[in-house]
């Protein structure tokens, strides 16, 4: 699975204060000139001190030694939907991390060590969703950042408004939030103001207006799956996400006997998906735009010894088309195929790349071709943000543009953005990404940044 998490700092603040005892160095020009798996340099730079040798294999200790440093903490608050840990409560929970479990660990408390104390290890050097929740709720405790924490909350506008138009009650808050850290001399003329509910116990909801001088996004990519736009799609037996596979067995709706789940996509979701019907002998037709040896699928990039699974679904896809009957029973792959329509009688209309077209009857179908994330609380959808101003955002090919060594977007300056949304899809990158964040911050406070 993929590297993910749902929060959004509307407060001035990174997301601890933790900082390393490095911190006053000058990020950028020790990052200058990196290169990597990453387009941050500030978090390539983070990266290779936390974890030296990693990409090769190795287990070098951390060159990094964490102190708490309370007078430098900048007042934040996060606000999402979930608890800590954001989009992995939504994920089954014996399903695997695509990196590597260490990679998951934040500053100070390594992951495996929090592992060994719940006396678990890691499957193939890698960690279930469950624990990596767990572990991510235990953080904030351990770390004692509850206080920082509104969950349950829906954020549905972030926008610029005059210092000037907002209450004096409101003022009052936001100069009592900056807090002896802030530079009172240099207020802005111009603040952010987020709006959203609260969700209550008793399933009310509860209005809330927070003005802040800085907002930091990272609501990650997991809210908006992507649809093909093809006819029927909006019929209740077209899912777009592995999760109503895993409700449907879990209720008996799908078995053994029933007529085959259409897989459609060839990432690793949809990877997770034929893995977890063979798992429950449901019988798949998997269906996909491209050719198995294409360079560009993912299996082709994963190496084999750490992603068995992975390419046993990339073998399966090889040898058990349609046209070539191979070892593998119940499962069909169709590839550069592709879906026209879904009938009301539970029939997909599917066509090769010769035009041909043939009719399949499943029992239901999962389009897992990837997501988006849900910027709809942002002026025109974030568009305005993104590299490409005049297209949707999107992880892979049009994230938001911000400054790599402080991750302020370049067309809004006190707007931040981490993860996916600058294109950082791996949690062991968002961490120098947040460090970037949190050292612009500082500067801005007059304080010795990192």
């Amino acid at each position: 699975m993929r590297d993910t998490g749902v929060t959004v700092s509307p407060l001035p603040g990174s997301t601890h204060p933790l900082s390393c005892s490095s911190s006053v160095q000058d990020l950028d020009y020790l990052s200058e000139g990196l290169q990597g798996r990453s387009d941050s340099p500030v978090a390539l730079l983070f990266d290779a001190l936390q974890r030296p040798d990693t990409d090769w294999g190795g287990t070098a200790e951390s060159v990094l030694r964490w102190r708490h440093e309370p007078s430098r903490a900048i007042p934040h608050l996060v606000l999402g939907r979930n608890a800590p840990g954001g989009a992995w409560h939504s994920i089954e929970g014996s399903m695997v991390t695509l990196s590597r479990g260490e990679w998951m660990g934040l500053p100070d408390l390594p992951f495996k060590e929090w592992l060994k104390q719940k006396r678990r290890g890691l499957r193939n050097n890698r960690a279930t969703a469950e624990d990596i929740a767990q572990y991510y709720q235990h953080y904030v405790v351990k770390k004692g950042l509850q206080k920082n924490f509104r969950c349950g909350t829906v954020v549905t506008s972030v926008r610029k408004v005059s210092a000037g138009s907002i209450s004096s009650h409101a003022q009052r808050d936001l100069q009592e939030n900056r807090g002896s850290l802030w530079n009172s001399s240099e207020q802005s003329t111009e603040i952010f103001q987020v709006d959203g509910f609260f969700k209550t116990v008793e399933g009310d909801k509860e209005p809330f207006s927070i003005y802040a001088e800085n907002v930091v996004l990272a609501t990650g990519t997991y809210d908006s799956p992507t649809w093909l736009g093809v006819k029927g799609e909006n019929l209740s037996y077209v899912h777009h996400q592995l999760s109503a596979l895993e409700e449907a067995v879990k209720n008996n709706s799908i078995g053994i006997m029933s007529d085959p789940v259409l897989v459609v996509g060839a990432g690793l979701t949809a990877a997770d998906a034929i893995l977890f019907a063979h798992h429950c002998n449901i019988p798949v037709i998997h269906v996909f735009r491209r050719r198995v040896s294409d360079p560009g699928l993912i299996f082709n990039q994963l190496p084999k010894m750490m992603y068995p699974e992975y390419h046993k679904v990339h073998q399966m896809m090889k040898e058990q088309t349609a046209a070539c009957a191979g070892p593998y029973e119940c499962y069909i792959s169709l590839p550069e195929h592709h879906v026209l329509s879904f009938g009301k009688d539970r029939k997909c209309i599917i066509q090769d790349k010769n035009g041909c077209q043939k009719a399949y009857k499943i029992s239901m179908a999962l389009v897992l071709t990837g997501s988006n994330p849900n910027l709809s609380f942002l002026p025109n959808n974030g568009i305005d943000l993104a590299m490409a101003s005049d297209q949707p955002v999107n992880a892979k090919r049009n994230p938001i543009d911000v400054d790599p060594f402080s991750h302020e977007c370049t067309q809004e300056k006190g707007l931040y953005a981490l993860g996916p949304l600058a294109g950082d899809n791996f949690v062991r990158f968002v961490q120098g990404g947040a460090l970037a964040a949190a050292s612009s911050l500082l500067r801005k406070a007059n304080k010795n940044p990192p």
